[in-house]
Order: structure tokens, then C-alpha cells, then sequence
């Protein structure tokens, strides 16, 4: 079965009001099930526009990474990125 991932694009607006959803965010997707593969870090623009911030979490299937997404702890911290930060939210299918 594919694994599920979440990925984010994010510009952050307000950088400090901005750490009360990483804080928050962090233990409520781990314990869905996510594993932080890409969480900030370098990156070098090489076609096209983006933003600021990249994230990518794993989960061991599709259907967990919608379930963590939707997950009403979790939309209650995202409503903290969506003030703080301009953001692209995507759930994708992984190959097998």
C-alpha cells in the first residue's frame, strides 16, 4: 500500500505568533502518525514561483494522511498557520 503525505508550501507572515503552531502542530501529527521528512531547511528556488517554507510528513498510508489533515485537534492548531502565514496544503497519494 503507498504511504500518504502531507505537504506544505508556507510563507509566514508573523514569525512569532507563528512558533505557537509549530509547538502545537508537532505532537498532535506525530501521534497521527506523521514523520517530519522535510520540515523547513534549505532550498534553492530552480523554476516557477514558491513559497517561503516547505514541509513534508509521511504516513504509513493515504487515507492517514487525510485522517491527520482533518483531524479536529489538528484544524483546531491550523487555524494559528492560516492567521499567521500565507500556505498551500496538499494530501498526496505516494508511489507504491
Amino acid at each position: 500500500m503507498p504511504k500518504g503525505y502531507i505537504i506544505g508550501h508556507i510563507t509566514v507572515r508573523d514569525p512569532e505568533a507563528y512558533k505557537e503552531y509549530v509547538e502545537r502542530d508537532t505532537p498532535i501529527l506525530k501521534r497521527l502518525g506523521g514523520k517530519f521528512l522535510v520540515r523547513g531547511g534549505q532550498s534553492q528556488l530552480m523554476e516557477g514561483d514558491a513559497f517561503e517554507r516547505h514541509v513534508v510528513l509521511e504516513f504509513p498510508s493515504y487515507q492517514e494522511a487525510l485522517a491527520a489533515y482533518n483531524d479536529p485537534e489538528y484544524q483546531e492548531v491550523a487555524k494559528i498557520r492560516q492567521r499567521t502565514a500565507d500556505s498551500t496544503i496538499l494530501v498526496v497519494e505516494g508511489a507504491e
